[in-house]
């Protein structure tokens, strides 16, 4: 049976995407920040597959590199990598955006990416087999007024992607992205700074994604015959047509 690991796991795609593994008996490490609704998630998800967790911030090197090292042999063998870690922070004009949230955009959606990829590459490419779903974004594809170093970020987990397929390729690793546009999570609370009122109304109106409609997809996608490998895949709700044209109800 196929390990995958899940980074951002406590919440939203990363969450949906555990419960959907675990439903289809694929076995799970769960990464994330906060270690109480991991425990949450083991004792749930582990009534039905092995279920491992662990508790770092993908911000930094050497606490990711010290948890994937220390995982038990019956976890140390992973076939799927989900990047799913990444956050969006503040929405204002670049001349008035705060350094700590471009830091911190920067430093999760790019470097986190690059961390854990480095800690667990090494092992696929020796076994010349696994597969890599990095989670970026309709922000990689298209950049829209205020969202300036968010979509940069996002452009960049796009020529990763890219990049990492290219050099990947003769070690028989698949990689492939999934890049949605809006989906219903906790995304818009972080980014307005837990002002629900204001994080509510972007959801409003049409029937958006969910996290169920993402995590169906990356298990379609991991469970294609090994020589099939979705390389890069837009998913909108039908209301959407971009970011910012969205056909809501009045």
């Amino acid at each position: 049976m196929k390990t995958a690991l899940i980074t951002g796991a406590t919440s939203g795609i990363g969450k949906a995407t555990a419960t959907r593994f675990a439903q289809e008996g694929i076995h799970l490490i769960l990464c994330g920040r906060r270690e109480e609704v991991l425990k949450e998630l083991q004792n749930e998800l582990g009534k039905h597959v092995p279920v491992h967790t662990l508790t770092f911030d993908v911000r930094n090197n050497k606490d990711v590199t010290t948890a994937i090292e220390s995982l038990p042999e019956d976890f140390n063998t992973i076939d799927i990598l989900i990047n799913n870690a990444g956050n969006a922070h503040g929405l204002d004009p670049i001349q008035n955006g705060s350094i700590d949230d471009w830091d911190a955009m920067l430093d999760i959606n790019v470097k986190g990416l690059l961390y854990v990829s480095k800690a667990i590459i090494p092992q696929m490419t020796a076994r010349k087999r696994g597969h890599i779903i990095n989670i970026g974004s309709t922000a990689g594809k298209e950049v829209y007024p205020n969202g300036n170093v968010y979509c940069a970020s996002k452009h960049a987990v796009d020529a990763i992607n890219q990049g990492m397929r290219l050099d990947l390729n003769k070690h028989n690793v698949r990689v492939g992205a999934i890049n949605p546009g809006m989906v219903e999570t906790d995304f818009s609370k972080v980014r307005f700074k837990n002002d629900e009122d204001r994080a509510d109304k972007v959801y409003q109106g049409f029937d958006c994604l969910q996290p169920e409609d993402i995590a169906d997809i990356i298990h379609f996608t991991v469970t294609r015959p090994y020589h099939v490998n979705i390389a890069d895949l837009v998913v909108l709700s039908t209301a959407q047509a971009s970011s910012t044209i969205v056909n809501r109800n009045d």
